[in-house]
């Protein structure tokens, strides 16, 4: 038995075949069922012409919008409120009813409670971390699908390098490039940080940097709220000396002298240097990304509804990046994961901060993304993820992760917590999982992280298990999990 789709092998002949570990499984298994080599690629050709090769939701993302929600949100006082809990468990925050009868939002997400009939939720997302508690590790983890052992004498991991896991975005855009002349891979309005750790997980890894994505970190202060007035993409347009017609006959006169290079061209050809140029001249004097991030196209009235604000802005430019055609989004919390004031990392003054800071901000911003890409069509073909790396402690006050915290704070907590997921056929208005009474782990269907990227992976048509290969050529599956295929209609 021979079945060779998946990633690019790179001890293949032909490296437009793919393979993964599944796949290898299979092979020489054949002769048992009296197949022909034949009769399985017609069988092959037979399931991909019925669409079923990957059961439901199999394919039918064409991007995806990821909010991550750096620092760990706290479910209970978010999406996961408890009642008839002890004062050192129950939120500050009154509950409120949703769209979806019986399930129950904080006061503090009144916008999200009236659209949360347009995706599901995950109430039981569940790890046991792997050595020390931190959020670089847990970014890492959530980004990548893998942990890493490599720690700094802080107890934070190293900073980015070229050893890395690759984020899920560049595996993405690497297996499923764009087809229009647009960015494929963008993330604002910051990196992914921890103290001084800047970027980790965020990076191609060992792809290398031509994965790596398009980063949209605009100047200012994190607590510059309009800081998205200020976008500048000076290197998405040609040079004022330079116009496209120039620009192109150069194109051509660079075509002619790689004509009369055969030797040169062969020893690159590997390497798609034509294909690579080609997009970025495309890019470039199509004007399509510059005019994507142009959020002065939009009535102030939609810019006022997503929120004037970094995350609210964030979030609107998101969705004008993949209806031109942008692949991959992130948009990461515009605040560093272990901070004060805007930030998720509430070991105190959880009450103020999340009821007139990041709260309104996360309610108005992620409510306007469903309800505008629900308006203009684009939902059924756009994922949507909300996440961050943990949770909260169900108790205030105590220490879980080596952390201080106040009477009005809660630490860590990545044992039960809550995420959303919704479009590009995931269903409308499902609740999957249950939290026990306290929150603190689940009662019933718990989902990994790795479990999220791997439903990621197969929205898009990707098998989880397709293999990569490392700085070492080691080959390493995209994510060692399988998709949650009861998160699809």
């Amino acid at each position: 038995m021979l079945r060779i789709p998946g990633d690019f092998c790179t001890d293949l002949c032909d490296t437009n075949l793919k393979l993964s570990r599944r796949d290898l499984l299979r092979v020489g298994g054949s002769s048992i069922l009296g197949l022909s080599l034949g009769s399985l690629f017609q069988l092959s050709a037979k399931a991909n012409q019925t669409g079923i090769v990957g059961g439901p939701g199999w394919g039918k993302a064409k991007s995806i919008i990821m909010v991550y929600l750096q620092g760990g949100p706290s479910h209970l006082d978010l999406w996961d409120p408890k009642e008839n809990v002890a004062d050192k468990i129950r939120s500050p925050f009154k509950n409120i009813s949703t769209k979806i009868p019986g399930t129950q939002f904080t006061e503090i997400l009144p916008q999200l409670a009236k659209v949360n009939d347009k995706f599901t939720m995950i109430r039981s997302m569940s790890y046991t971390p792997n050595g020390l508690f931190n959020h670089t590790a847990a970014i890492y983890q959530i980004m990548t699908g893998y942990t890493t052992d490599k720690v700094s004498p802080s107890g934070q991991l190293e900073p980015p390098n070229a050893k890395d896991f690759p984020n899920f975005g560049s595996n993405i855009i690497r297996l499923k490039p764009p087809v229009e002349p647009m960015l494929p891979f963008v993330m604002l309005p910051r990196p992914l940080q921890e103290s001084n750790v800047v970027g980790k997980g965020g990076t191609a890894g060992f792809l290398g940097k031509g994965f790596d994505p398009y980063t949209l970190y605009p100047e200012g202060d994190d607590m510059n709220l309009n800081k998205m007035d200020g976008i500048r993409t000076d290197d998405l347009k040609l040079p004022p000396e330079v116009f496209s017609v120039r620009m192109q006959r150069r194109a051509r006169l660079r075509d002619t002298l790689t004509d009369s290079m055969p030797d040169i061209e062969k020893a690159v050809e590997q390497y798609h240097l034509n294909e690579y140029y080609d997009r970025a001249l495309n890019l470039i004097v199509s004007g399509r990304a510059r005019k994507a991030f142009d959020l002065g196209q939009e009535p102030e009235s939609l810019r006022e509804r997503y929120g004037k604000n970094t995350f609210g802005q964030s979030c609107l430019l998101a969705r004008r990046l993949v209806e031109a055609g942008t692949r991959v989004v992130e948009v990461v919390w515009p605040k560093v994961a272990n901070s004060d004031n805007h930030s998720w990392d509430v070991h105190v003054g959880l009450t103020d901060r999340m009821k007139n800071q990041s709260g309104p901000m996360l309610d108005q911003g992620l409510s306007a993304l469903f309800e505008d890409l629900d308006q203009r069509g684009l939902l059924s073909e756009t994922l949507v993820v909300a996440i961050g790396e943990f949770g909260r402690s169900p108790e205030k006050g105590v220490s879980t992760s080596g952390n201080g915290n106040s009477s009005d704070g809660r630490d860590h907590w990545p044992y039960c917590y809550t995420s959303v997921i919704g479009g590009a056929g995931v269903k409308r208005g499902y609740v999957h999982g249950k939290s026990d009474k306290t929150g603190s782990s689940p009662l019933e269907d718990p989902v990994h992280p790795s479990e999220v990227l791997a439903t990621i992976y197969h929205a898009f048509g990707i098998d989880p298990e397709t293999i990569v290969y490392n700085h070492l050529k080691q080959p390493r599956e995209l994510v060692k999990a399988k998709a949650v295929s009861t998160f699809f209609s």
